[in-house]
């Protein structure tokens, strides 16, 4: 459906042939008022996931708003190539721990406790807006028994350090901050926090080169998404870490190169 089509409909509550079998529908004045209303937040830029407060990922539903970032379909990619290498790595899931780098609306690793079952997943995020939507769509999805949520920046929390994982894997932010303001006007209504990887957008993953080998367990795998044109340069970060070598890249659908796995020289 088009942008629109999934606004009326939503707004409506009809399907979308309705939208156009219907067309003699006549609105009350409190409908008319909200419709506007919608169609003036959407023209001022607001995202339609925010104005609806819900959004698909891996064919889930997810509750969003604003101080969460809004799923992308490419990170699905990432999912995607967990479940593959989890699957791969050991046949035997209940005994792999997953520990999940700013998990936002609790997407990745919501979708991953949906679609594996017996896996441990520890999830962090340094925004509380974001660890209570995530919270509530661990609910809403059914997983909420299988997942730990834990407030901490990186390995800040003492819960998090004291566990060795399998895998640790994040969409983490990799915009350049002067890139940022150039950006479609719906990229301001999001979480800068969440966007803003530093100068060159590479400062997450000059953390991770450092630290994450602390932490993961003998043959764990380190699972990124990455921005457009990256992969050299991430490349770089963990040859002079001396801690990581990039294994395998997964492209997106539009065919660029998304999702690193790496693993502990």
């Amino acid at each position: 459906m088009t942008e629109a089509e999934i606004l009326f409909s939503q707004v409506l509550n009809c399907d979308r042939m309705s939208l156009y079998s219907n067309r003699a529908l006549t609105l009350d004045e409190k409908v008319r008022k909200f419709i506007a209303s919608v169609l003036k937040r959407r023209i001022q830029g607001e995202p339609v996931q925010y104005i609806l407060g819900k959004t698909e990922f891996m064919g889930l539903e997810f509750k969003v708003r604003p101080g969460v970032l809004i799923p992308r379909p490419e990170t699905e990619v990432l999912v995607e190539t967990v479940i593959k290498k989890l699957k791969t790595q050991n046949s035997k899931l209940k005994s792999l721990r997953i520990l999940e780098l700013g998990t936002g609306s609790g997407c990745i690793a919501v979708s991953l406790a949906k679609l594996l079952h017996g896996i441990e997943i520890n999830a962090i995020d340094v925004s509380e807006t974001a660890l209570e939507v995530a919270k509530e769509n661990a609910v809403m999805n059914q997983v909420s028994e299988r997942i730990k949520f834990y407030k901490s920046d990186l390995f800040s929390s003492y819960t998090v350090r004291g566990t060795r994982y399998d895998f640790i894997i994040s969409n983490p932010p990799y915009i350049a901050s002067e890139e940022i303001d150039t950006l479609q006007p719906e990229i301001a209504h999001e979480p800068r926090i969440a966007l803003d990887g530093g100068k060159d957008g590479l400062d997450f993953y000059r953390r991770l080169g450092s630290l994450a080998g602390r932490y993961l367990k003998e043959n764990g795998l380190l699972v990124l998404e990455i921005g457009f044109g990256q992969l050299k340069k991430i490349e770089n970060i963990f040859q002079n870490s001396k801690n990581f070598e990039i294994i395998e890249v997964a492209k997106d659908y539009n065919n660029i190169d998304r999702v690193v796995v790496a693993k502990i020289i």
